[in-house]
């Protein structure tokens, strides 16, 4: 999904493999109510299946093509033009098997196009309410109560640090300040539409300049991003609270900190963004963190559904965090 258009995006990989799933299960269905045996229900569905197939995979093709116009108009008139796509499609390829006489005994074009709108009104209804399960206000304000605030004690510390500069260092004290602000201003914007990597980068990079006041040599940046695509869209606050947790969890704890690795790379039109720091076992920190990973889950799944993914692992004292998710642009 895109910004506040909830249409299905017709061109997911994830998207079309549920509606060939629920277009097959309805079918699957209806022949089983049908039939009074199992040949009798292998007969039916073949028969029915022959005729369907043609219509759904058509039905398919359109719809990727014109989904680019439909998240222009608003929310029902897409609706509304998915179904006429749809109802219109069907009816042309009804018209055109009818014509070669593929099949004897045709069910009526209006029983065809009936079956139709119902089955299209049940897959529309299906992805509205996972839209609204995976809704962006409920993630945004999960993710906001866990990370927006910023814990209290990295605010305190800053601010300490900002203070203890203000004197020797006026100028980077400044700048540390306007940091701050532009991090809060972020976290606290409506954060619903897929933002470019490179504004996601330059938020981490202002969030590790204010942790590198009070860790100092504690804590070391890797950056390995020159392959890194700037116009790639992610969703907002995708990386931030990953390098958060990063510092909490892996850097804090140890007594000599440690190096926190981001790449960031595309491959076969995907992005990889991978997180890397030391982890040590004894630490007690580590609830907290698998809240913001399974909120970063929800957001790639409301935005990109099967087309992205993310996988942890712990090796030899060292967590990372795997991010894939397909290389979009404006």
């Amino acid at each position: 999904m895109r910004k506040s258009n909830r249409l299905p995006n017709m061109r997911n990989l994830g998207v079309n493999l549920r509606i060939l799933v629920i277009v097959n299960a309805a079918l699957a269905l209806a022949a089983m109510l049908l039939s009074s045996s199992l040949i009798d229900f292998s007969i039916l569905i073949t028969s029915i299946s022959a005729i369907a197939q043609p219509m759904l995979l058509t039905c398919l093709l359109l719809l990727y093509v014109s989904y680019p116009l439909l998240v222009k108009i608003s929310y029902r008139q897409g609706i509304t033009a998915i179904l006429l796509i749809i109802l219109f499609t069907c009816s042309s390829v009804y018209w055109l098997i009818s014509q070669l006489m593929i099949f004897n005994n045709l069910p009526s074009s209006s029983r065809t196009l009936f079956y139709v709108f119902i089955v299209s009104v049940i897959t529309l209804y299906y992805f509205n309410l996972q839209q609204r399960a995976y809704s962006p206000a409920i993630d945004e304000a999960r993710l906001q109560a866990l990370q927006a605030r910023i814990r209290p004690h990295f605010l305190f510390n800053c601010i300490n640090a900002v203070l203890s500069l203000i004197r020797s260092q006026p100028k980077q004290a400044e700048a540390a300040l306007e940091d701050m602000a532009d991090l809060f201003r972020v976290l606290m914007a409506d954060n619903r539409d897929l933002v470019p990597l490179a504004q996601e980068i330059a938020l981490c990079r202002q969030y590790l300049a204010l942790e590198k006041l009070r860790l100092d040599e504690r804590l070391i940046i890797e950056w390995k991003i020159d392959d890194m695509p700037p116009d790639a869209l992610i969703p907002p606050l995708l990386l931030q609270p990953l390098i958060e947790n990063a510092v909490y969890h892996g850097i804090e704890p140890l007594a000599t900190g440690g190096k926190i690795t981001i790449q960031i790379y595309t491959k076969r039109n995907e992005i990889h963004l991978i997180l890397s720091n030391p982890y040590s076992v004894k630490s007690t920190r580590h609830i907290g963190s698998q809240m913001a990973l399974k909120n970063i889950k929800e957001r790639l799944t409301l935005h990109f559904d099967l087309e992205a993914s993310l996988k942890s692992s712990l090796s030899n004292g060292e967590y990372q965090v795997h991010i894939t998710l397909p290389h979009t642009t404006k």
